[in-house]
């Protein structure tokens, strides 16, 4: 080889150095630390790292959904540009639409791929402002070992699964688990109160507090009725602690087998089969109980998303993050190791998925009952109504006021916060 071309060859690759080097970008995305996210996402970004060339580093949140709504809201009003991509919950498309980009024309190859009711609670005026990244709803996990034990079916209606919890919570004390308790579930004044209570109330033909129509439907006596009846756990199935629960705490009671009944959402069941589980392998899940024999039972439709912030300075490169993300290939992923759900139709088929979490279809039925927080209807007010409920909802479980009168207040209180319209 000459000099010549050895000279040509090493500035063709200098300048293959230098474009490469030009295009790389260095992002940051916040992720919530509930569970396993953070390993699995951290997983991801160094494969993201090394396919694109790109740096990522990675934002923790706290497990709070409320938390971390709250520190968004004040990182994007201020215009921040530390942060290129959040993960956002399903409700909060609406309030902060305005400050993400539009993935429509990004997005347009992949997103006929995902479930369409989760593409439209992500579209705001025409815009896609989150992909879709795995949805969510939860169900009712039982022992199945001491229910079998105690010749006990899985509870339809939420009395039989107090009563069911009750007995054997007693029956297990009697016989030395002085630790085991009936049923643990997210107490906490936060959005996974609204989650829990939504579902008393739906499931009790209660109505959904706000109504697609605008209309404020919370304080009727079904739904009093309904916080009446969570209120009678606290301190007889429930711990006095689950006035503090979130996901974590009630995972942490349940996992260590010291609770008959949890109710929580689908990344429980992949950890509570981990080798560190002490109930691996003797739980089930089935959807949550109904209000009453002849009611639907109600789940509250959740998931999680990615956003690139408007603010970004390296659009391009948050938005090639997301699509990686939200890929089949990283949901399948998702699914197969963290037990999330997917939102691309094609994996509930997949033999792999179907092999690594075969309870997978036993959340159909319960995506059929699942019912959104009405976060559609009440638009940009929907984290001050939702605030203002699980407040209400917290006073009754916690014996400040009855269930009639913190709703009488609270219809009071939203109809002041709705004025002329949401």
């Amino acid at each position: 080889m000459t000099n010549f071309s050895k000279r040509a060859l090493f500035l063709c690759g200098s300048l293959l150095a230098f474009a490469a080097s030009a295009q790389a970008a260095e992002i940051a995305m916040a992720a919530n630390s509930t569970g396993k996210n953070l390993n699995f996402i951290r997983e991801r970004l160094t494969e993201f790292e090394k396919q694109s060339g790109h740096k990522v580093k990675l934002v923790t949140m706290p497990p709070s959904s409320s938390e971390q709504f709250s520190q968004y809201r004040l990182w994007l009003a201020a215009g921040n540009t530390d942060v290129d991509v959040y993960q956002t919950d399903i409700v909060w498309a609406p309030q902060l639409a305005d400050q993400f980009v539009d993935l429509t024309a990004a997005a347009k190859d992949v997103i006929a791929q995902h479930f369409p009711s989760v593409v439209a609670s992500q579209t705001v005026d025409g815009k896609l402002v989150a992909m879709p990244m795995y949805t969510d709803a939860p169900a009712m996990f039982y022992r199945k070992d001491l229910l079998d034990k105690y010749g006990k079916k899985p509870p339809k209606t939420w009395n039989e699964m107090a009563e069911t919890a009750k007995e054997i919570q007693d029956k297990e004390r009697a016989a030395g688990q002085k630790d085991m308790w009936g049923f643990v579930f997210q107490g906490s004044a936060y959005e996974g109160l609204t989650c829990n209570a939504l579902e008393w109330v739906a499931s009790a033909g209660g109505g959904h507090i706000v109504e697609t129509n605008g209309d404020i439907s919370i304080n009727n006596e079904k739904a009093a009725a309904a916080l009446e009846m969570a209120k009678s756990w606290i301190g007889t199935i429930a711990p006095q602690g689950a006035l503090a629960y979130k996901e974590e705490e009630a995972r942490g009671v349940w996992q260590t087998g010291n609770s008959v009944f949890m109710r929580n959402w689908p990344y429980a069941y992949a950890l509570g089969n981990g080798a560190d589980s002490a109930i691996k392998g003797k739980f089930g899940v089935v959807p949550l109980p109904a209000g009453a024999e002849g009611q639907a039972p109600a789940s509250t439709l959740g998931g999680w998303n990615v956003a690139v912030s408007k603010y970004s300075k390296s659009q391009d490169a948050a938005i090639e993050l997301v699509k990686f993300l939200t890929s089949a290939e990283t949901q399948k992923k998702r699914a197969v190791e963290l037990s999330n759900m997917p939102t691309i139709a094609a994996l509930y088929d997949d033999k792999d998925v179907a092999a690594a979490q075969p309870f997978m279809p036993q959340w159909k039925p319960i995506f059929e009952t699942a019912v959104p927080r009405p976060s559609a209807a009440t638009k940009v007010k929907y984290n001050e109504v939702s605030s203002k409920f699980w407040g209400a909802v917290h006073n009754t479980l916690s014996g400040s006021g009855t269930a009639a009168e913190n709703l009488e207040l609270l219809e009071v209180e939203l109809t002041d916060l709705k004025g002329s319209g949401w």
